[in-house]
């Protein structure tokens, strides 16, 4: 075994290791790899860098920004009026409505896109309902996948393998050449879901208001300051009341206006504070001079709004900024202009020590933000408002014609072979612009330049995995293991692989990594690699199982209140169908 060789194999666990363990952001774990890769003399500097002028990852870039400007356009928002009316008539309708709707737009636009768009226009309807938004939240996940399989341009999964495919001579994928079987697994999927699948998701999220869903009356009282209080005449920062307990000050309620205060907000008798502290230190409070508790057995959301002050619930978006770190190493008060009263962790909602949790994409949070603050709280890309649906003048309906014709071009054009996708997308990015769909900032802040880093440094490191033998070694293990039962077996088992490795980590990474293994074990086994890489394009783009295996699942995960084996449960025994049909059906196709 050669140096190279022997490094890259390392590179590779300790990768994949990293990926599974969310030790640091899948961004900075990717490009680390490339930069041992490129340092050690692996790649030369062309070879390492290559992923950032790759034809696909550039395509993605485009394809953010395509979508950015349909989303603008208020094109998507249509559907919240549709949805309500339908749910009116039947729930059953409503969720048939909803799942076809999902599918459709993520077969076209990135799928993150759609289902953030529809998470708070589910938790609207549900609501004004009487029905749990749960019901409908795992459904949505699911469809957005179903419908992501269908095109080319569905989800960048299938972009980056078509993309390898051409670098190893392979003819890149056509446009629709996903559709017939993407289909079917859309069929599949969503008479399962209305059936078995839906009766199997819990009904997690309760029907009441922000407040009572997240019990706040738990965890959130009123104090009044009197004049012997001790911290009367200090700052936040420095008063007794804050300093010596975790007791965290979320609104302050003086002359009969609602104060959002910072740490240099200064308390005065008679000023009324809502905090978030352990109801056990309660009576140590009670305790206190100068401050009277007023426990209230019931909190409603007008309790905790002002005519400055909203509350709405948020969750960290894939690839956020923030991932990966605290409130308080992100300065969550200061940078957003909000505080954070509770959030659900990993399905466990926490209510303690708030600023020292370690944050992660899928994490809902209970904030109270300044009113004002809400349009650059949205515009900041670190966090998704579920709870309120955007307003009107978010979008831009003169623009929505435009929006639907650019996008059209861009698939019409590039599925006749007028030219490449890479040209049109890149083509309509720019129309998008020149249009007015999006202004230049707000183009650049669609682009999630996290996935970009992601993806370059996973190429790199595929591109030695093949330079160096590696993917041509773990293939032959692969066939040394199954190849005796034939190339559909192999198939198979590419299939279930490529599964199972995309619920632990990155769809994208495990695509870009297992893609050169296929290719290497079908040409060992003399038999078309065309199969092995439509088997793993699809098994990465189908991971129902857990919260983390695609962004989607991650989107929904606290807002439905889920708990990591609703996915489970849900999830299984659908991924085994689609195994099935994957390992009876790709070799009809192909």
């Amino acid at each position: 075994m050669s140096y190279d060789l022997a490094l890259v194999l390392v590179v590779l666990v300790v990768t994949v290791v990293l990926f599974v363990t969310e030790k640091l952001a899948v961004d900075v774990v990717a490009i680390l790899a490339l930069g041992v890769l490129l340092i050690s003399g692996v790649l030369p500097p062309d070879e390492a860098f290559a992923g950032f002028s790759n034809e696909a990852v550039v395509t993605i870039g485009a394809m953010f920004i395509l979508s950015a400007g349909l989303y603008r356009s208020g094109t998507l928002n249509q559907l919240r009026q549709h949805l309500e009316f339908a749910a009116r008539k039947d729930h059953w309708l409503a969720l048939v409505g909803l799942m076809v709707a999902a599918g459709v737009s993520s077969a076209f636009i990135n799928n993150t896109a759609v289902v953030a768009i529809l998470i708070p226009i589910i938790l609207a309807t549900s609501q004004k309902l009487r029905v749990s938004a749960s019901k409908f939240l795992m459904p949505l996940s699911f469809a957005s996948m179903f419908g992501g399989v269908c095109t080319l341009i569905g989800t960048s999964t299938n972009l980056l393998v078509s993309a390898i495919a051409d670098d190893y001579g392979l003819e890149p994928f056509g446009m629709f050449e996903f559709t017939g079987l993407g289909l079917v697994f859309f069929a599949a999927g969503s008479v399962y879901m209305l059936t078995v699948g839906g009766r199997l998701v819990p009904p997690r999220r309760g029907m009441d208001d922000l407040a009572d869903s997240w019990r706040v009356a738990d965890y959130v009282t009123e104090l009044v300051l009197s004049h012997e209080a001790e911290s009367v005449g200090k700052s936040l920062a420095e008063a007794p009341l804050t300093r010596d307990r975790d007791v965290d000050v979320i609104q302050i309620r003086r002359h009969g206006e609602g104060l959002l205060p910072s740490g240099e907000t200064v308390f005065e008798a008679g000023d009324i504070l809502r905090v978030r502290c352990n109801v056990a230190r309660i009576q140590e409070l009670l305790r206190r001079e100068g401050v009277l508790v007023q426990p209230r057995a019931k909190w409603e959301d007008q309790d905790l709004e002002s005519t400055d002050v909203v509350l709405v619930e948020v969750v960290i978006a894939p690839n956020s900024p923030v991932e990966g770190g605290t409130l308080r190493s992100s300065e969550f008060r200061s940078r957003f202009s909000g505080i954070v009263i509770a959030l659900r962790h990993g399905g466990t909602l926490v209510r303690e020590a708030l600023a020292d949790v370690r944050l992660r994409a899928g994490d809902a949070l209970l904030v109270e933000i300044a009113r004002r603050r809400l349009p650059q709280f949205r515009a900041s890309g670190a966090f998704v408002v579920v709870s309120e649906v955007p307003s009107p003048e978010l979008f831009r309906p003169s623009k929505a014609v435009p929006a639907v014709a650019i996008l059209a071009l861009v698939i019409g054009l590039a599925a006749v072979g007028v030219a490449p996708i890479v040209v049109t997308a890149t083509g309509g990015a720019v129309a998008m612009i020149l249009c007015g769909c999006l202004t230049p900032e707000e183009a650049y802040r669609a682009v999630d330049w996290r996935v970009i880093f992601l993806l370059a440094g996973v190429l790199a490191l595929g591109v030695a995995l093949e330079r160096t033998g590696a993917a041509e070694l773990l293939s032959r293990g692969l066939i040394l293991g199954l190849g005796g039962f034939g190339p559909v077996v192999l198939l198979s088992a590419v299939y279930l692989a490529t599964t199972l490795v995309t619920s632990a980590m990155s769809n994208n990474a495990a695509a870009v990594l297992l893609a050169p293994i296929a290719i290497t074990a079908a040409v060992e086994m003399g038999v078309d690699p065309r199969p092995f890489l439509m088997a793993v394009t699809f098994a990465a783009s189908a991971s129902f199982m857990t919260p983390v295996g695609y962004q989607t699942n991650t989107m929904i995960y606290g807002p439905g209140q889920y708990r990591f084996m609703d996915f489970v449960r849900v999830g299984g025994p659908l991924t085994l169908i689609f195994w099935v049909l994957a390992t009876v059906l790709i070799p009809w196709f192909w």
